[in-house]
C-alpha cells in the first residue's frame, strides 16, 4: 500500500498520551495515529451518513411535531410518563 506521510503539531500532554500508549501497547507512535486516525474518519463518515438520512427524512415529511416531543419530556417526572411520540 501507497502511504503518504501527514504532519501535526499536537499539544505535548497529547503526544505524551500517544507515547505513553505506543510503550504500553508495544506498538510504534505512527500505528497509534494510524489507527486513531482510521477511526475518527470512520466516526465522521458513519455521522454524514446519518445526518444524510434524518434530512431525507425531514424533506419526506418524517418528522414528529415538537409539542408532542416536549410533552412527553415534561411528563417523565411524573409516575406515568407519556409513551415515546412515534
Amino acid at each position: 500500500m501507497e502511504t503518504k506521510v501527514l504532519t501535526a503539531h499536537v499539544p505535548l500532554p497529547l503526544a505524551e498520551r500517544v507515547d505513553q500508549l505506543a510503550i504500553r501497547l508495544e506498538r510504534s507512535r505512527g500505528w497509534i495515529i494510524k489507527q486513531a486516525l482510521t477511526a475518527w474518519v470512520d466516526q465522521e463518515d458513519e455521522r454524514r451518513l446519518l445526518t444524510l438520512e434524518a434530512l431525507a427524512e425531514v424533506d419526506a415529511g418524517q418528522v414528529i411535531d415538537h409539542q408532542a416531543v416536549q410533552a412527553w419530556a415534561d411528563s417523565l417526572d411524573n409516575d406515568k410518563p407519556l409513551s415515546v411520540p412515534l
